[in-house]
């Protein structure tokens, strides 16, 4: 038992021997200024120890008192190199033998590097208190925790107190492990980053690790959203908790970017900052009523830009009156010379398999000169109540390229199961079988709160729009219409029907998780899957192939056409001539 920090030039542990604080505190070894040394003492566990071994340099062996952190039944016993609290430095919860150069002082550090290549070492945690962080360079090399809470984050901002404006300006992290999270926010923080670089890659989990979504244990993605990896850059939990991203470059191996997760009323922003995920993951992800902002920023991702459960995204313009706007009801703290100096870009998308999924309900608004690429469906929606608005006045584009803009299904997440009184990811997915059944009970002529609705404004697609919701099946519903409206001289090209849908494989579990969203679709009258489609204000739809509908509005300035030939209709069988200013309901074959 180790009482008081101490300095020592070579420490050995031998197999069979431990080191260990006094109750209340903890244990951080450095050697050289680098902490090293500490491993969590089992899988799903919170605690660490120092492994034997032997140590030689300026060894450190430091007493800090514990920041305990209370999450879903577990105590997380941080130990950080800087530790602010609402009255500045603590330097008795601070390993400050980890932190190399430049200066640490109560309202601000400055310069510092901090390196790890133990587990579960916080590079600087912030709890209550307005603070400045410039400069920063910390690398930490091997797992972390939960960044649920940020265990084993570089940097940690919580706390809610007025005006407690946290700012990292001029960060650059790079970080190896899983769960080693660059940036948390948490606690109704309001967390600004600026002109910085965030860097994390994928680690090596626990032989036995069991993937989960019980959050005191997860540590890695839920494949059965499609995707992989261990670590997300950054995440934003809590109540009211803001974190805004500015003219910063951020990067994930895997999972995520920019994450809402576990909190209520958050709000995440990105401002001319370039978001970028390496083999798989998403942009963003949205959750808890959350609000999403991302205004003149680059999205090179591989999966998704974003994944939607229950948040409001929007993809726009980084104009001074925008980012004014957010720098006022955010309370950013930016200067008069930063936002002068700011550049006004587009956002650009650019996605090698979809644009956003909902698995959950959500909004995603897009406007301004917003350019989106997708190789897979520019919205892929499955079973949820969505509102999409596409605004192209000021030349927003979309670009599906596989030819499908818009795709509903039913949910393919199996969802986790338990085993051995462990919630595990072990769900399987099984294509449903036979025909879907029609539901009397379901109006597929009428809009209702639970449909998916899309609205398109002077804008020009190619591509297709596809409902092949069934009806029951893993959704449980009766049923989703496909509510489209084109207006504002809007043109569309391409099919707009009901579908039935088809996995490439008849089961998916975490072996072929790549499989989670890929569908074919063949265009088949409506069952339980509306489609209900409103062309106003000068609009066109060029039909490329037969398409079945259960409403179809043509106003008086608005047509249907074909490429090619002359364009046919029947409802409910009989022929029936498209003639502008009607509204036609039933059973619709344009062809």
């Amino acid at each position: 038992v180790i009482t008081a920090t101490t300095t020592y030039s070579s420490v050995t542990i031998a197999e069979g021997g431990a080191i260990a604080a006094p109750a209340g505190y903890s244990l951080t070894l450095t050697v050289n200024g680098v902490e090293t040394g500490s491993k969590i003492t089992e899988t799903g566990g919170a605690d660490t120890a120092i492994v034997p071994g032997t140590y030689r340099g300026k060894v450190v062996i430091t007493v800090s008192e514990q920041n305990l952190i209370d999450f879903q039944g577990l105590q997380f016993p941080f130990r950080q190199a800087v530790y602010v609290g609402a009255d500045g430095v603590d330097a008795a919860k601070s390993v400050s033998a980890a932190v190399q150069g430049g200066s640490v002082a109560n309202d601000q550090t400055k310069d510092v590097t901090i390196k790890s290549t133990g587990e579960a070492f916080n590079g600087i945690y912030v709890d209550d208190r307005a603070y400045t962080i410039s400069n920063p360079k910390i690398s930490l090399d091997g797992n972390g925790r939960s960044d649920f809470v940020g265990y084993g984050a570089a940097i940690v901002a919580t706390g809610s107190g007025t005006g407690n404006r946290v700012v990292v300006d001029g960060a650059k992290i790079d970080n190896d492990g899983a769960v080693r999270t660059g940036i948390v926010a948490d606690g109704g923080a309001n967390l600004v980053v600026k002109n910085s670089s965030i860097s994390t890659h994928d680690g090596e989990l626990p032989a036995d690790y069991q993937s989960t979504v019980d959050l005191a244990h997860m540590q890695a993605a839920p494949w059965m959203l499609g995707i992989v990896g261990n670590v997300r850059a950054t995440n934003l939990v809590g109540s009211g908790t803001q974190a805004t991203y500015l003219n910063s470059s951020i990067y994930s191996q895997g999972w995520g970017v920019l994450s809402t997760d576990v909190g209520e009323n958050m709000k995440l922003t990105s401002i001319n900052s370039t978001l970028t995920t390496g083999d798989e993951g998403y942009g963003s992800y949205a959750i808890g009523g959350a609000t999403e902002e991302f205004l003149g920023s680059r999205l090179n991702v591989d999966t998704y830009a974003a994944i939607d459960r229950g948040g409001a995204i929007h993809y726009g313009d980084s104009t001074r009156q925008a980012v004014s706007a957010l720098n006022t009801n955010l309370n950013l703290g930016l200067s008069d010379r930063e936002l002068r100096s700011l550049s006004q870009r587009n956002t650009v998308i650019n996605s090698d398999n979809w644009g956003v999924m909902w698995h959950g309900s959500g909004t995603v608004t897009i406007d301004g000169g917003t350019s989106v690429t997708t190789k897979r469906a520019t919205f892929l929606n499955k079973g949820q109540d969505v509102d999409v608005t596409v605004d192209g006045s000021q030349g927003a584009k979309i670009n599906a390229r596989d030819g499908i803009i818009f795709q509903g299904m039913d949910n393919d997440d199996p969802g986790p199961v338990m085993v051995d009184g462990k919630l595990v990811n072990a769900g399987v997915y099984t294509e449903p079988t036979g025909d879907p059944v029609r539901d009397s009970s379901f109006d597929v002529t009428a809009a209702h709160d639970t449909d998916s609705v899309a609205t398109f404004t002077d804008i020009d697609l190619k591509g297709n729009f596809y409902n092949g919701i069934r009806g029951g099946g893993y959704n449980q519903l009766s049923g989703q219409n496909m509510v489209l409206t084109f207006n504002g001289g809007s043109t569309v090209t391409g099919v707009l029907s009901a579908t039935t849908t088809r996995h490439n494989v008849s089961t998916i579990t975490e072996a072929n998780y790549t499989e989670i969203g890929k569908i074919t679709n063949t265009a088949t009258p409506v069952v339980n899957n509306g489609v209900i489609v409103d062309l106003s204000g000068g609009s066109k739809w060029t039909v490329t192939g037969t398409s079945y509908l259960s409403k179809l509005t043509v106003s008086a300035d608005s047509s249907v056409v074909k490429q090619r030939g002359t364009v046919t209709m029947t409802v409910n069988g009989v022929p029936t001539p498209i003639v502008p200013g009607t509204t036609y309901t039933g059973a619709i074959v344009v062809s």
